[in-house]
C-alpha cells in the first residue's frame, strides 16, 4: 500500500495554499512524520519547493500517479499539529496564505538545536509547580476562571507588586518588585503549570518581556519559562520551539509568541493588547489578539486579556458577555489629579509645562525618590523651523520633518534618518533653525534647572532604560518608554496630553488613555499622578480609576458611525479594473456599502485605487472567501512592468482584513 504525505508548501502563492499530495519512497517512511520539513517536486519536477508534512494518510486525494518527496529535511518534527490548524484558520479568517503564518510561526532551520533536541535525556521530567494564589482579586476568582477554561477581560492591579524571590543559602529572600500586571500574569501562569498544562503569554515589547520574565521566575523554575521574542536568534527560537514541545512550560514574548506549540494549553494571555505593536507587519497583517481568539476557541485554554485601559474590541466582547469582566478587589489606585483649572508655574517649571502644585509636588517627591515625567516626543525638540521666516525645516531627500536630537546637534529627518548638513530655507535661503515645542530632552534641560542638584535621567527610544534605582531622581521618557523603579515611583507628572489628544486616528482617545494608565501605575501604591492640562470626561475617569467608561462610549460612537471594531473592514488596493471586479465579486456575499474606490499613491503599481467594504462578523468567512478567490485569480495575470520581467510585476489586487489605516485621518 502507498503511503502518502500530505504537505503544505512554503510559497506565498495564494494559489499554492492548499495542501499537495506526495507518495513516501520506502525508505523515508519510517522518519517521515506529521510536522517534519521536506523538499518536494512542482509540476515536472524542474522545480523543488520546501514544504512542511501535514499529515500521513494511507490514500490521497489526486487521482493520477503521485510525485515522490525528495528530501527529507530533517526528522525533526517542527509544526506542531494544534499550530498547523492555527495557522489555517487564521489565513482563512484574513483572505491570506497558510504559509505566511507558519513563517512568524516556525523559525528557519538550526542544525544545532535539532541535534541537541535528539539527543536529550527523554527521562528527565521538570520539577513540579506549586499553585500560588492569585492576589490583588476576589479569592478563587481568577483561578476559578482557569480551571473552568472561562474567557475574561481583567483590569490590572495598578501599583507595583513585591513578590517573594529566590531563598539564599541563609534562608533569606528579597523582595521583587514587578508591575501588578505582571505579578498577575505569572501567577496565573503558575497556577495553569501546576495542573500540568501550558501556557502562552504575548506582551508588547522587550521591557514587558523582561518584567514578565522577572515575575515568572519568581514563581516558577527556570526550566518551565521559555522566551519567544524579536530579540532572539534563529537559534534561540528554535531551542524555544522545541523545550515548548517538549512538557508543558510557561511561552511568554513579542507578537509571535501567541504561536508557540504548547503541550496541553491551558491559558492563553495577552497584555495591554491595545498597543500597536501586536499588529503584525507581514502578510496576512493579522492582529495578536484576533490570533488568539482563534487559538482559545481550537483548543478550549482560558483566555485573559489584561490592561489598564481596556480597547474597544475587547470591551465590544465584554458587552457581548463573551468575556468576563474582572476587577481587582481592595487595592490602592493611583491618586489622579487633573490640573486643567491650576495655574502655571513661574521660571523654569513653567518652560517645563509644569503647573505650580505639580511642580511643588513633585520638588518634595524627588527629595525621597523618583519622579516620571511622561512627555509626547523625543528629541530636543518636536521639530524644527527656519529662524527667518518660520517655515517648517524640510528633508531634502524625502520631505520629512527635521528635529534634533539634542541642543546644538545637526538637524536630522525624523523620517529617513538623513543628516541636513548645510541646510538653507527652500523659502527665504536662511541657513539656521531653531525648534519648536519641547521632546524629551528639551524638557529633562528645563527639569535640570527646575530641580538643581537632582539627577536627570532621560528615556525614550534611542535610549532605553529597563529600570532605574529607587533613589532621588527625575526620569524623563516618552510614551510607552517609562523605565521600571522597585517600590514604584514617588510621583507621576502627565504632560502634553492635548498634544497626543490633537493627533489624527480613529483609536488616539484609547491609545492616550493607555499611556497615561500605564505611566500612573507605575507609581507607588497611592502616589499622586498629575494629568496637566486635560479636563472633561477622560480626565474624570482617570481621577475616579473608572476606565471602563470611556472605552464604553468610544465603543458606542463607533456602532453609530460604523467603524471598527463596531465592524469589520476590508481593504481592496489595485488597479482599477482588479478593484472594481473585486467590488462586484463581493455583491452577493452579504458584505456591507463600499467606500471607493478612491486613487492612492502607489510607485510600484501607478493609478492605484483603493476601496474600503465594512460588513458585520457573521459574514466574515464568506467576505474572506470571496476576497481571496479574487486574489487567486488575479495573482496568473499580473501586469508585465518594462522590460517583460514578469516577476517584478506588482500584484494587481491586494486584500488586508480588519486594516484601521485607511481610518487614521477620520
Amino acid at each position: 500500500m502507498t503511503t502518502v504525505a500530505r504537505v503544505v508548501l512554503d510559497s506565498p502563492l495564494p494559489q499554492l495554499d492548499r495542501l499537495f499530495d506526495y507518495r513516501v519512497p520506502a525508505e523515508l517512511e519510517d522518519d517521515c512524520v506529521p510536522g517534519v520539513r521536506v523538499k518536494v517536486p512542482l509540476r515536472t519536477g524542474a522545480r523543488m519547493s520546501d514544504g512542511y508534512v501535514v499529515e500521513i494518510v494511507d490514500e490521497g486525494d489526486y487521482p493520477g500517479e503521485l510525485s515522490a518527496i525528495e528530501t527529507l529535511v530533517s526528522p525533526v518534527p517542527v509544526l506542531a499539529p494544534e499550530i498547523w490548524k492555527l495557522a489555517r484558520a487564521v489565513a482563512d479568517r484574513a483572505a491570506g496564505v497558510a504559509s505566511d503564518v507558519l513563517r512568524l510561526a516556525v523559525p528557519t532551520r538550526q542544525v544545532r538545536a535539532e541535534k541537541a533536541w535528539l539527543a536529550r535525556d527523554t527521562s528527565w521530567s521538570p520539577p513540579p509547580v506549586s499553585a500560588p494564589p492569585v492576589t490583588g482579586y476576589t479569592p478563587g476568582m481568577l483561578e476559578g476562571v482557569i480551571a473552568e477554561h472561562d474567557r475574561a477581560a481583567v483590569a490590572a492591579v495598578p501599583h507595583p507588586v513585591a513578590l517573594a524571590g529566590p531563598t539564599s543559602n541563609e534562608g533569606d529572600s528579597d523582595p521583587i518588585w514587578v508591575p501588578g500586571w505582571a505579578a498577575t500574569l505569572a501567577q496565573a501562569a503558575a497556577h495553569t503549570l501546576a495542573s500540568e498544562q501550558s501556557a502562552v503569554i504575548a506582551v508588547p515589547d522587550f521591557r514587558d518581556v523582561i518584567d514578565l520574565e522577572r515575575a515568572l521566575l519568581a514563581v516558577l523554575p527556570p526550566e518551565r519559562v521559555v522566551r519567544f521574542d524579536a530579540k532572539q536568534t534563529n537559534g534561540q527560537r528554535a531551542k524555544a520551539l522545541l523545550q515548548a514541545r517538549t512538557h508543558p512550560v510557561v511561552a511568554i514574548g513579542n507578537r509571535t509568541a501567541v504561536y508557540a506549540p504548547a503541550t496541553d494549553l491551558g491559558l492563553i494571555a495577552m497584555w495591554d493588547d491595545g498597543d500597536a505593536s501586536f499588529i503584525e507587519q507581514r502578510a496576512p497583517y493579522v492582529h495578536t489578539r484576533d490570533v488568539a481568539l482563534v487559538r482559545a476557541a481550537q483548543s478550549g485554554a482560558a483566555l485573559l486579556f489584561v490592561s489598564h485601559a481596556r480597547s474597544t474590541d475587547v470591551q465590544r466582547l465584554v458587552e457581548l458577555h463573551w468575556l468576563q469582566d474582572v476587577t481587582p478587589f481592595r487595592v490602592k489606585t493611583p491618586k489622579v489629579i487633573p490640573t486643567v483649572q491650576q495655574t502655571s508655574a513661574e521660571g523654569y517649571a513653567a518652560q517645563a509645562r509644569i503647573p505650580s502644585s505639580a511642580w511643588r509636588a513633585a520638588r518634595e517627591a524627588s527629595q525621597h525618590g523618583p519622579v516620571l515625567v511622561q512627555v509626547a516626543s523625543p528629541g530636543f525638540g518636536t521639530g524644527l523651523v527656519c529662524a527667518e521666516c518660520g517655515e517648517r525645516a524640510h528633508c531634502r531627500i524625502c520631505g520629512g520633518p527635521l528635529g534634533s536630537p539634542h541642543r546644538g546637534a545637526t538637524p536630522q529627518c525624523r523620517f529617513c534618518g538623513a543628516l541636513a548638513v548645510g541646510f538653507r530655507c527652500p523659502t527665504c535661503g536662511n541657513g539656521t533653525v531653531k525648534p519648536v515645542g519641547q521632546g524629551a530632552q528639551r524638557t529633562a534641560d528645563e527639569l535640570g534647572r527646575a530641580f538643581p542638584g537632582t539627577r536627570i535621567v532621560v528615556a525614550d527610544g534611542s535610549r532605553p532604560l529597563d529600570e532605574v534605582p529607587a533613589r532621588p531622581s527625575v526620569v524623563v521618557a516618552t510614551r510607552g518608554a517609562e523605565p521600571s523603579v522597585p517600590g514604584g515611583y514617588a510621583c507621576v507628572l502627565l504632560l502634553d496630553g492635548e498634544k497626543m489628544l490633537a493627533r489624527e486616528g480613529l483609536r488616539v482617545q484609547e491609545d492616550v488613555l493607555r499611556f497615561w494608565t500605564n505611566a500612573a501605575a507605575k507609581g507607588a501604591p497611592g502616589a499622586e499622578a498629575y494629568l496637566v492640562g486635560i479636563g472633561g470626561k477622560l480626565a474624570t475617569a482617570m481621577a475616579l480609576w473608572r476606565l471602563d467608561g470611556p472605552a464604553h462610549d468610544e465603543l458606542t460612537d463607533r456602532r453609530e458611525l460604523h467603524f471598527p471594531p463596531a465592524v469589520r473592514v476590508a481593504t481592496m488596493t489595485g488597479t482599477d479594473e482588479a478593484v472594481t471586479a473585486a467590488v462586484e465579486a463581493l455583491e452577493g456575499a452579504t458584505a456591507g456599502p463600499v467606500l471607493g474606490p478612491v486613487p492612492v499613491e502607489d510607485d510600484a503599481l501607478p493609478g492605484t485605487v483603493r476601496a474600503i467594504v465594512r460588513f458585520p462578523y457573521a459574514h466574515g468567512a464568506e467576505v474572506a472567501a470571496t476576497l481571496k478567490a479574487e486574489v487567486i485569480r488575479r495573482s496568473s495575470t499580473r501586469r508585465v512592468l518594462k522590460g517583460g520581467n514578469r516577476r517584478r510585476a506588482a500584484p494587481t489586487l491586494r486584500v488586508r482584513l480588519d486594516d484601521a489605516e485607511p481610518f487614521s485621518e477620520v
